[in-house]
């Protein structure tokens, strides 16, 4: 891995934490929130994990994520701009509600639940960037990368895996957070990915060699035997 990507991927390993801190403890008011605390201790072990697993398997991945692309369609960097205010809003609905004002009355076996959700996304996540050198955070044909079809690992199960554990991971970080309200902007960014996927697809049976032939072996885009 080239020094400046390990660089960058360093500080964002490092910065992340704090900066989630922000969004969850601010809304809530105050740093003596149970909820958040496990959730940001059980977040940056996973996200740790996750790196240093991917370090291992498939390092050109960090510096495949780093930014946005040129030659991203248009429409994804709409999708984008619409998707991060979604995705802010999960933790910090989450810090208002279960943190300050208490809106929601969640038990802990639904807690336990959530991070049943978010780890098992999380995992599902990590293993979709394992095997696929093409996962960039925009949506383009990467003819600068020799861009592939990736058929192998969740890429067998279904055409865009890494969206379908994301589904399960945004619930989870609300169910997890102790708020039935966080899940409001969580189900937003879920349909968001929804479309995306859909768009996603279209574009690349319409522009990527090999991949209409994939999308007849593997039926399912998000949901094996459902859609």
């Amino acid at each position: 891995m080239p020094a400046d990507v390990r660089r960058h991927s360093l500080i964002g390993l490092v910065a992340v934490p704090p900066l989630l801190a922000l969004v969850l403890f601010l809304p809530a008011g105050h740093l003596s929130w149970t909820r958040g605390w496990l959730f940001l201790v059980i977040f940056s072990f996973a996200m740790a994990s996750a790196a240093a697993a991917l370090w291992q398997i498939n390092p050109e991945i960090f510096a495949a994520r780093r930014r946005i692309q040129p030659g991203t369609k248009s429409w994804d960097k709409l999708l984008l701009a619409l998707l991060a205010p979604a995705l802010l809003a999960i933790p910090v609905v989450a810090g208002l509600d279960d943190g300050r004002f208490h809106w929601s009355a969640m038990t802990t076996p639904v807690v336990a639940l959530g991070y049943l959700l978010w780890l098992a996304g999380f995992a599902g996540t990590t293993w979709a960037q394992a095997v696929n050198r093409h996962f960039e955070p925009g949506v383009r044909i990467q003819t600068d990368r020799d861009h592939q079809v990736i058929d192998s690992g969740p890429y067998a199960l279904v055409r865009h895996p890494g969206y379908s554990a994301a589904g399960l991971l945004l619930v989870g970080i609300a169910l997890s957070l102790g708020s039935w309200w966080a899940l409001l902007p969580a189900l937003v960014s879920a349909l968001i990915l929804v479309i995306r996927t859909r768009w996603e697809d279209e574009t690349l049976q319409a522009e990527l060699p090999g991949y209409r032939d994939y999308a007849q072996r593997v039926r399912s885009r998000l949901v094996p035997g459902v859609w």
